[in-house]
């Protein structure tokens, strides 16, 4: 049985993660992207080790099937914000990649997610997402 301490504790962080994601798809939104636009744009940009990403890899990281992902992708792609490009080395493989246009709306967009961030460090912490907290640490 929970505590009501925890039970507060619960609250308050689901209460926080829907603030930063209300807030994420209204910042969205206003540079004239969907949400899933940014999300995928943010995921290929993130992806770990690489700048790129395969449209399976998308697809888990936005939790949507993989003809749900295509079909972002051909948006996104029509809009020139991604381009697919065939790896070198496994011709199968198609690797998604940010443009310059995709990559201009990410940068806007992640400073404003960033300063966001920043400003709930003392009641939104994560692991994964600490560098936040220990960047801002390291600046003060």
């Amino acid at each position: 049985m929970l505590t009501k301490k925890q039970f507060e504790a619960l609250s308050e962080f689901r209460y926080q993660l829907k603030r930063f994601l209300h807030f994420s798809e209204t910042a969205a939104k206003e540079q004239g992207l969907t949400p899933l636009q940014y999300l995928l744009l943010l995921h290929i940009r993130g992806y770990p080790g690489r700048n790129w990403a395969t449209v399976g890899e998308l697809a888990e990281r936005l939790q949507m099937n993989h003809n749900a992902t295509v079909a972002l992708l051909t948006r996104c792609e029509e809009l020139g914000l991604v381009d697919r490009i065939k790896n070198e080395h496994d011709r199968r493989k198609v690797e998604i990649h940010l443009t310059v246009k995709g990559d201009s709306y990410l940068q806007k967009l992640a400073q404003q997610h960033k300063t966001e961030l920043q400003s709930l460090q003392k009641t939104f912490q994560v692991a994964q997402i600490t560098a936040f907290n220990e960047d801002q640490e390291s600046t003060i």
